[in-house]
């Protein structure tokens, strides 16, 4: 399926990561003119998305370089591996990661909508995750359960816009996923199968809006609407 991304410009955030990195290979195997996006300097675009000033440079340069910005997809947030179980109800650490997630793919989100909306076009895709639907983990669960609820917001305040905002729910992440499913536990994905359904949703093709979408199997013995 040709997803009609040539002549397409995407902006990656966090596209040195894991699914970062997988996103990006996609992307340019499909012809999108792909701008990497990190806190480090090199390849791509110098982008902190923990400051305001940063997020609004980082995309005044690539409109600067390339005159669009047809689609951003934030992948970039701390590991849930990197967060202390130790402090999980911490009010600290929750608001440092919901800050660190929801609020950086807010700023993200509000300084690309200008653009897209003087192109009457936009794609907006964040990568969430399941455990925002289990309990357990306060820090895991309010970061992930905040970004969806950002970007459902988003889709509505941008209804008939032409711009499309959806979010995806991996559960664990690896190289070599598990194809069992514990009761209450979702199910495990690689990078590629996170990266080809960001993709899809960073598309011209995608007509999906308003969305949180899982990957891998869905929380098993939980049922949410």
């Amino acid at each position: 399926m040709d997803l009609q991304f040539r002549d397409r410009v995407v902006l990656v955030v966090g596209g040195r990561g894991l699914i970062g990195a997988a996103l990006t290979d996609r992307l340019r195997t499909e012809g999108a003119t792909v701008v990497v996006a990190s806190r480090n300097p090199g390849e791509g675009v110098v982008l902190d998305g923990t400051d305001d000033a940063s997020v609004q440079a980082g995309v005044e340069e690539v409109l600067r370089t390339h005159g669009r910005i047809d689609a951003v997809i934030v992948t970039a947030a701390p590991s849930a591996r990197t967060l202390d179980p130790e402090r999980r109800s911490d009010p600290a650490q929750v608001l440092e990661a919901f800050d660190g997630k929801a609020m950086v793919f807010l700023r993200i989100a509000n300084a690309v909508v200008p653009s897209m909306r003087a192109a009457g076009f936009g794609r907006i895709v964040v990568v969430s995750g399941q455990n925002a639907l289990l309990t357990g983990n306060i820090t895991g669960s309010v970061r992930n359960a905040a970004t969806i609820v950002v970007a459902k917001n988003l889709a509505d305040d941008l209804a008939g816009t032409g711009i499309s905002v959806n979010a995806v729910n991996p559960g664990l992440v690896t190289a070599h996923p598990d194809p069992a499913v514990a009761v209450g536990a979702p199910g495990e994905s690689t990078p590629a199968q996170v990266a080809d359904l960001l993709a899809f949703l960073a598309s011209p093709l995608n007509a999906v809006t308003g969305e949180s979408i899982a990957v891998g199997h869905r929380v098993r013995g939980v049922t949410s609407f």
